[in-house]
């Protein structure tokens, strides 16, 4: 996509953040996004030049108040007062640690707090946004801890680390406060890359630190990257398992679409007819709609026929959380927010609510932790069965035919590496939403753990890929021995199993040999990390592509 993100025109995508996040696509905000958010700031504009009249001003939460159980205190006087306030809060909560977001969680986080800032709820100037989109045009992205949210009152630890490169006290800018950014590769203070960029740094006013900080903008970013790959990873491990079955010389009739309609279930019937899609010109499956089996019963493990009851409810539940997500992306999630159109006769237009409680986030995370670590879990099992020579029907101990039997060990293991993947998985999976530990004398009482749930979910999709990596690798192989077991020409595979085997058989590994047939032991992990990137970026999917244009619904 070559056109920008126009913040206010229709709702940010998934696909929208993605491009932003990965593909450097640009943002703006558009007229429409302005005129939104005019009538909040000029509500709070008025309550500042009442401040600096001198005239007395009821307490309003963050525009002239403390924050959390700090907020009845004391009420501030002055107008240097409420944007003090603003910058100390951002400097008191930059307080994260642990290894830096990588960019891309990073940037998905500024599109999300720029779109919610343009809903027009939070009050505060369009320079907020648009110095974000700038920052997003110029790669100036700011070195933001992993650790510190509680997934309520916001993504404030997190999100004040963005905040402080972005923002500047009203007197002496000294760069030893002004946090850390990437700038082209290199981590410097946020003053030198805002320079580098030729960004202006704002100077805040009431309200406009806590609208920066308090929102669920990295939370939704770890849930939303973590779903767009799960739903690539889906894809993958659909044709992945297609061609274990195949290796295998599985039976046709537990994806017939009579047996899935039967149960009714949405996700199971697209997996089913996906599997059935890929298998339907392949001469090694036994039996169709149309044709017995010949082998009797034509049942066969679990980890091959129930493919479509495990990845079918995965199937549902990404579906869930692309929603969630989607509706987050585009949410007002500060506090309090302000609708200046609430009748005349409340003056507080500013309403304290709870929209920065992720919950809804934490949920979704977790759900996706735990249906992606099922991807993986049956997948392994495919993975042992591969290797048996008591339960591969046919094929060598390992996927090796070694020219002296025990001298190789074949794919032992990567299978040992995919189950400790899993296993890992299964810690990661634990709910966090589950979880509240009571912060700020206890005025915060019940928080998500959000983002600690969207940080597990980027991991458990990032394990259960190098697992369905290792099902290519094995499944190719599996195929080919296959191949010279039967004495039969590649023509018997399916379309979709040789168009892998092909896009496979012409990639380089990480040490620039190619990825071609085991047959004998050879250093493994290059070829593994090539697998890992051709599931990551979508190139399995690709390939089949080539031979079935469309998925069916």
């Amino acid at each position: 996509m070559t056109e920008p993100v126009t913040l206010g025109e229709a709702p940010v995508s998934l696909d929208d953040l993605v491009a932003v996040a990965r593909g450097g696509r640009e943002v703006v905000v558009g007229d429409a996004a302005v005129e939104a958010m005019r009538a909040g700031e000029r509500w709070v504009g008025s309550i500042i030049e009442d401040m600096r009249a001198g005239k007395p001003v009821e307490p309003i939460y963050s525009i002239n108040t403390g924050f959390g159980s700090l907020a009845g205190r004391q009420a501030f006087d002055t107008v240097e007062d409420a944007a003090e306030l603003s910058r100390r809060l951002i400097v008191s909560n930059a307080s994260g640690v642990g290894r830096h977001l990588d960019h891309e969680v990073v940037r998905a986080a500024m599109l999300i707090r720029a779109a919610s800032l343009t809903r027009g709820y939070s009050a505060v100037r369009s320079e907020l946004p648009e110095t974000l989109a700038r920052m997003l045009s110029a790669g100036v992205h700011p070195a933001v801890p992993e650790y510190g949210s509680l997934g309520a009152s916001g993504d404030l630890i997190p999100l004040a680390h963005l905040a402080i490169v972005l923002s500047r006290p009203a007197g002496e800018d000294a760069e030893i406060d002004s946090g850390e950014a990437f700038w082209d590769g290199e981590l410097m203070s946020g003053v030198a890359a805002m320079k580098h960029a030729g960004i202006e740094r704002i100077t805040l006013r009431a309200k406009e630190g806590l609208a920066l900080t308090n929102g669920t903008s990295f939370s939704t970013a770890q849930v939303a990257l973590a779903v767009a790959d799960a739903e690539n990873l889906l894809a993958t491990a659909e044709i992945t398992a297609a061609m274990s079955i195949e290796a295998l010389m599985g039976f046709g009739d537990a994806f017939l679409p009579q047996i899935h309609e039967a149960r009714g279930h949405q996700g199971q019937i697209e997996s089913a007819a996906r599997i059935r899609q890929l298998l339907g010109d392949s001469g090694l499956i036994d039996g169709d709609v149309d044709c017995d089996p010949t082998r009797r019963p034509p049942q066969d493990a679990y980890s091959l026929r129930c493919t479509p009851q495990v990845l079918g409810p995965v199937r549902d539940t990404l579906r869930f959380v692309h929603g969630i997500v989607e509706t987050e992306i585009n949410a007002a999630t500060d506090n309090p927010l302000v609708f200046p159109d609430l009748p005349a006769g409340r003056s507080l237009k500013a309403v304290s609510g709870g929209n920065f409680h992720a919950e809804y986030l934490a949920f979704a995370a977790d759900f996706l932790s735990i249906a992606v670590t099922e991807i993986g879990s049956i997948a392994e099992r495919r993975l042992f069965r591969l290797d048996d020579g008591s339960l591969n029907r046919g094929l060598p101990d390992m996927l090796v035919a070694s020219e002296k039997v025990g001298m190789d060990c074949g794919y032992m293991l990567p299978q040992y590496l995919a189950a400790a993947l899993v296993s890992d998985c299964k810690t990661l999976a634990h709910p966090d939403s589950v979880d509240s530990i009571p912060t700020c004398a206890n005025q915060e009482d019940h928080v998500s753990m959000a983002n600690n749930a969207g940080r597990h979910a980027r991991q458990v999709v990032a394990n259960i890929e190098a697992v369905i990596g290792i099902e290519l690798l094995m499944a190719a192989q599996a195929l080919e021995l296959r191949l010279a077991e039967q004495d039969a020409d590649p023509s018997v595979l399916s379309s979709a199993s040789r168009a892998v085997l092909g896009m496979l058989r012409s990639t380089r590994s990480a040490d620039g040999r190619p990825v071609d047939h085991l047959t004998q032991d050879v250093v493994m992990y290059p070829r593994v990390r090539a697998a890992i990137d051709l599931v990551h970026r979508g190139a399995v999917v690709d390939a089949v592509r080539t031979v079935h244009a469309h998925e069916p619904a």
